[in-house]
């Protein structure tokens, strides 16, 4: 299990520890790899993704792995969970980036046990001010508004959404969660990521790219 696109071992990062007899969700599933990879490990593990394609290739891999994975189709911002469902809500690049942190958080709240626990990586918002959005570089200039960041629209139609450090905080406060732990993601000397471009790896040498969170439902 690694986190993010320079891959950082759950092993080093330990932002889900042990997670036997954990109730686990990942929203954004995808293929659900972390799934059945907490699973195997002894985790009650859901997966949830809006997408049938993405579902379809989870349960392919959940059958080959012979893991114990529930797989839902449903929306992070309208959880289908009953409240104070699950130890732990998570995603590596999933939901809490293509759905409203506004929705997302609270609703991660909701179902979360008191203790429980959000972990995610997503884009850092350094990211979202120097990158090109037409053509979709990164550059060494500013040329966004860093204040007032949300909703995050490309050429292509595709949509992110990332927010100021401070409005995440107070994001994470309104909703109960006290921050235990906040990331700031650099590659190693000379490695680099498959997700990425070679000028891209090299900017992300020299500022953030993505910060993975780890906040804490208040007991």
């Amino acid at each position: 299990m690694a986190w993010g696109l320079w891959r950082v071992p759950e092993t080093e990062l330990r932002a889900i520890g042990n997670p036997e007899d954990l109730d686990t969700l990942e929203v954004g599933c995808g293929a659900a790899r972390w799934s059945i990879a907490l699973a195997a490990k002894g985790a009650r593990a859901v997966g949830l993704d809006l997408s049938p394609t993405q579902l379809g290739h989870a349960r392919r891999l959940v059958r080959k792995s012979g893991a114990h994975v529930r797989l839902v189709r449903g929306d992070a911002e309208r959880l289908p969970f009953d409240a104070t469902t699950f130890d732990l809500v998570f995603c590596d690049w999933g939901a809490m980036t293509f759905c409203d942190p506004h929705r997302t958080v609270p609703e991660a709240a909701r179902v979360l046990r008191l203790g429980g626990r959000l972990v995610f990586a997503t884009s850092s918002p350094i990211r979202m001010v120097a990158q090109n959005r037409s053509n979709d570089r990164m550059e060494h200039t500013l040329r966004y508004d860093y204040f007032g960041l949300h909703e995050v629209t490309y050429r292509g139609g595709e949509v992110n959404f990332t927010l100021p450090y401070g409005d995440w905080i107070a994001l994470f406060s309104a909703n109960g969660f006290a921050v235990e732990s906040l990331t700031e993601t650099q590659p190693k000397p000379r490695a680099g990521s498959r997700y990425l471009r070679k000028h891209e790896n090299e900017w992300g040498r020299r500022w953030p790219l993505e910060i993975i969170w780890q906040v804490r439902k208040g007991e």
